[in-house]
C-alpha cells in the first residue's frame, strides 16, 4: 500500500491586522479613523468636524473667512443636506447639519468641501489640497446630545481663547465667525449680545441670502433642545457631554 505524503499548509502573509496596514492617510499622520460611519436618520442631526492641512493661514482672518462663509452659504442646502449651524476656527470647522440619509450626507459634504477649498485657494492664490483628512461625523440622537453640540459649536471660540496667546473674550461676545448671530436660543437678549447685529448687517450687505445657514427641520433641533433651556452665551465649552 502506497503511503500518501502529507502536504504542509502554507498560510498567506497578506491581509489581516498588522502594522501600517490599510489605506494610508492623506497627511503625515492619520487624522480620522476609517471605521464604519454611524447609522443616520432624517430624524436626527449631525455634528461634523473638518480639519485643514497644516501651513495655511487662519481661516478666521477677515478676508479668508468672508470667502469661507460665502462658500458655506452656497452649500447650505443641497442633495438632501442642510447646514443648520457652523463655527470656523483657525484650522478646522464645526458643522451641525441635517441629512436625509448617508448618500445625502456624502454628496452634500463633498460639495461643501469643494466650494470651501476653491474659495480658500482662490483667496490665497494657491492650488492643492485644503482639507487634511476625511470628515468626522457624530450622530445626535437625543435632545441632550443636540443641546450639548449646539453649545459646543456656537461657543467654540471661547474654548480656544483665554490664554496668553488668545485673550479671554468679553462677556456677551458673539463669534462673528460662526452662525451664532442667527441663533435665537441664547439666554441673553440679542440687544445685549455683542457683535450679533453687526455680523447680520454685514452679511446682508454682502449677500442676497437672508442667512448663511438654514432653519432646522428636525424636531430635535427645533423643540427637543429647548428641554435643556437656552444656551449661556458666556459659557466655555470643554466637551459635548
Amino acid at each position: 500500500m502506497t503511503r500518501q505524503r502529507q502536504l504542509a499548509l502554507e498560510f498567506r502573509t497578506w491581509g489581516g491586522k498588522r502594522k501600517r496596514a490599510g489605506r494610508p492617510p492623506k497627511g503625515a499622520v492619520a487624522g480620522v479613523s476609517h471605521l464604519k460611519r454611524p447609522s443616520l436618520s432624517r430624524l436626527h442631526a449631525l455634528h461634523v468636524t473638518l480639519r485643514i492641512v497644516a501651513g495655511l493661514p487662519s481661516l478666521r482672518t477677515s478676508t479668508l473667512f468672508a470667502r469661507v462663509r460665502q462658500a458655506l452659504a452656497h452649500a447650505q442646502q443641497r442633495f438632501g443636506f442642510r447646514l443648520v449651524h457652523f463655527s470656523v476656527q483657525t484650522n478646522h470647522l464645526h458643522l451641525i447639519a441635517e441629512t436625509e440619509d448617508a448618500r445625502a450626507l456624502a454628496r452634500g459634504l463633498q460639495g461643501l468641501c469643494v466650494r470651501v477649498a476653491r474659495a480658500v485657494n482662490r483667496q490665497l492664490s494657491r492650488t492643492g489640497r485644503v482639507f487634511a483628512d476625511r470628515y468626522h461625523a457624530r450622530a445626535l440622537r437625543t435632545p441632550r446630545a443636540a443641546h450639548s453640540a449646539l453649545r459646543y459649536v456656537l461657543l467654540n471660540a471661547r474654548k480656544h481663547h483665554g490664554t496668553s496667546r488668545s485673550p479671554k473674550l468679553p462677556p456677551g461676545f458673539i463669534d462673528a465667525c460662526s452662525s451664532a448671530p442667527w441663533f435665537d436660543g441664547f439666554c441673553r437678549p440679542s440687544e445685549l449680545a455683542f457683535g450679533a447685529r453687526a455680523a447680520r448687517v454685514g452679511w446682508s450687505e454682502a449677500s442676497s441670502l437672508e442667512a448663511p445657514v438654514v432653519p432646522p427641520r428636525t424636531w430635535l433641533l427645533r423643540a427637543g433642545v429647548e428641554r435643556y433651556g437656552g444656551v449661556d452665551i458666556d459659557d466655555v465649552p470643554s466637551g459635548e457631554g
